[in-house]
């Protein structure tokens, strides 16, 4: 019982010092923001920030981890019949679920989540690293659960759909956009990378 609440409420911290975070940087600008602030916004020391976060770029990428382990596991637990494009759309589908379920974040400041990453220069080299990373974990990932998968293959499969999605998205954002627009057009770029993966079955 003391457990479950002590749980809650480090959860309950955490997601304050996320929207705090967030509020500043859309109205002050991401640079401008200070550890101290997000802090004070949220009520607790700069100390209980450093508990949560090592950074301004850590509370934006806050999810970051949890959602490409839950990519790994959806590979590794892949049906028999399932193919390489079947698998990497399922992928991206509950993505695309997990994001709009807004469980951590109201559709606004998810929609300003993704144009912070997109737009300002600190969150954007720190989004290359994850997102080299990252693909590289997947496409070895997806070697593994289909050996008959050169890992060429499996990296060229992986970085045209995540390159498909970002850059499509990149190229049509405006702040006018809600969450809903920006998944809808990251959508459209995902099938359109997928039916030219196809030949990978």
């Amino acid at each position: 019982m003391v457990e479950g609440l002590r749980e809650r409420k480090k959860q309950r911290t955490r997601q304050a010092l996320i929207e705090a975070a967030l509020r500043l940087f859309e109205e002050k600008g991401f640079e401008e923001t200070t550890l101290a602030e997000i802090a004070e916004q949220a009520d607790v020391s700069t100390r209980t920030f450093f508990s949560y976060f090592a950074s301004k770029e850590d509370v934006v990428f806050y999810d970051t981890t949890a959602r490409l382990e839950a990519a790994i596991s959806a590979m590794e637990s892949r049906r028999p019949d399932e193919t390489v494009t079947g698998v990497l759309l399922r992928i991206i589908e509950e993505s695309f679920e997990q994001a709009t379920s807004y469980q951590d974040l109201t559709p606004a400041d998810a929609a300003l989540r993704m144009r912070l990453i997109l737009t300002e220069p600190a969150l954007q080299a720190r989004a290359l690293l994850l997102l080299f990373d990252s693909q590289l974990r997947l496409a070895k990932g997806l070697r593994d659960a289909f050996p008959g998968l050169t890992l060429a293959d499996a990296a060229a499969a992986v970085g045209a759909l995540i390159g498909a999605i970002k850059l499509t998205v990149m190229a049509t954002l405006d702040d006018e956009q809600t969450l809903e627009d920006i998944l809808a057009t990251a959508h459209r770029a995902a099938e359109v990378a997928i039916s030219g993966l196809r030949t990978l079955g």
